[in-house]
């Protein structure tokens, strides 16, 4: 499947009882396998997790460690950007010029680099002193 496909079928996963706002994410790993994440609410957060997030963990608990490729969707009357925070990890595991495509359900699509949506990352080099 595609990223786009993978992140639709997982968006339908998300489980969203306060916003009924569902977001599905897909990444490709250095290695090409694909995982994938959906935002997850609850009482105590409803805000929730962030579907980036989800398949960030996913690819860790498989053993990688790089993104490649990074798809994000939800219904939205233009395409959603990840969080601050999911930026951030995105970009922990990610290059600066990995291609992050945002889309909605109409097929409208925004594609950034980590680099662009993340200007100024905190990286390793930020703790050459520690």
């Amino acid at each position: 499947m595609s990223l786009q496909k993978d992140a639709l079928a997982v968006r339908e996963n998300a489980y969203a009882p306060y916003s009924n706002f569902k977001v599905g994410a897909a990444i490709r790993a250095e290695s090409g396998e694909v995982f994938t994440g959906c935002n997850v609410e609850n009482v105590a957060y409803p805000e929730g997790t962030c579907a980036e997030a989800g398949a960030i963990a996913a690819m860790i608990a498989a053993g990688e460690t790089r993104l490649t490729e990074v798809y994000v969707v939800a219904d939205s009357s233009h395409p959603v950007t990840p969080c601050g925070g999911c930026r951030q990890k995105l970009s922990e595991f990610g290059t600066s010029d990995v291609v992050v495509t945002m889309a909605n359900l109409e097929g409208t699509e925004l594609k950034m680099t980590l680099a662009e949506l993340l200007p100024g990352a905190f990286t390793e080099a930020h703790m050459d002193k520690a």
